[in-house]
């Protein structure tokens, strides 16, 4: 049991997880700005990019790196600092620590050490990308960065495919284009909204169907970080007839799902029987029926 009293407790340090702007630099908070006037010492993932910050507010701070290969490292370091009574800041290059971002296990190790962690709000690019996608938000699931390899993608796209939620997910230009093609691949055709460059003078919103989506970003010159927010599955109780599959056997469904995805058997069972709303033995008696007549 932890009970943390943030303002009234002293046992050393705190360790303050300061968000940055994302974008636009106006979007820092006062209080983030006081709070790194404050600390005794700030770590960021990359040095020189908060410098820049930094300077542009005139905060003068010793600076320390604490990114995704040195944290482990850093840990100790940090936690020596704040178990000396010192004031510690996190920042990552932009948005909120800890957010697909280091910031995670020093958060944890803190908490462990009885160290109060003091969270200071601010920009986030998942939560700008939502509000501003036209899509629910009502319930939602931040995923963040998809994995690189197709293979894996597809494994992972496939275990969200049945979430009724909006979907978020980040990106950069350089796979922009393939990790859409998969998610139109693996969740249908569904509305996505693209976010890019989120707060800055060129900010853009391109919301469409998935093949919509697909098409425009052949058109377009890639640039900047994107944000993938994703209608979540509305298929339940309507009518299907109509999906692709739909002139398709069981077996043929599956076998396209193995061939063209690459997903293993099980997967591509689990996926299929999910789009028919039908249970995965049937799926799978069939399946295997047909490949043994084979």
């Amino acid at each position: 049991m932890n009970v943390q009293r943030s303002f009234t407790q002293s046992n050393g340090g705190k360790l303050y997880v300061v968000a940055t702007p994302i974008g636009n630099l106006e979007d820092i908070t006062v209080r983030a700005l006081k709070t790194l006037e404050q600390v005794d010492l700030i770590a960021a993932e990359d040095t020189r990019n908060s410098k820049k910050l930094l300077n542009h507010f005139e905060i003068h701070k010793p600076l320390v790196s604490y990114h995704e290969h040195n944290k482990r490292s850093r840990e100790d370091y940090l936690l020596e600092t704040l178990k000396e009574g010192k004031d510690v800041a996190i920042i990552s290059d932009a948005g909120m620590p800890a957010i697909s971002d280091p910031g995670y296990e020093v958060v944890k190790a803190a908490v462990e050490h009885n160290i109060s962690v003091i969270v200071i709000p601010g920009a986030n690019a998942a939560l700008t990308a939502l509000v501003g996608s036209g899509l629910p938000t009502d319930e939602f699931y931040y995923y963040g960065f998809l994995p690189r390899k197709k293979k894996e993608r597809v494994e992972e796209l496939t275990r969200l495919s049945s979430l009724p939620t909006t979907l978020i997910f980040y990106e950069s230009p350089y796979r922009i284009e393939d990790t859409v093609q998969t998610i139109v691949e693996v969740l249908g055709n569904r509305p996505i909204c693209l976010a890019r460059e989120l707060t800055k003078k060129f900010e853009e919103y391109a919301r469409g169907t998935g093949q919509e989506i697909i098409d425009w970003l052949k058109e377009e010159t890639i640039r900047g970080e994107f944000c993938i927010v994703v209608e979540g599955n509305q298929r339940k109780g309507k009518e299907e007839d109509k999906q692709w599959w739909a002139p398709l056997s069981i077996e043929q469904h599956v076998t396209h799902y193995i061939t063209e995805l690459g997903l293993k058997s099980k997967d591509a069972i689990k996926k299929v029987a999910l789009e028919r709303d039908i249970p995965k033995r049937e799926v799978y008696q069939a399946f295997h029926v047909e490949q043994d007549n084979e």
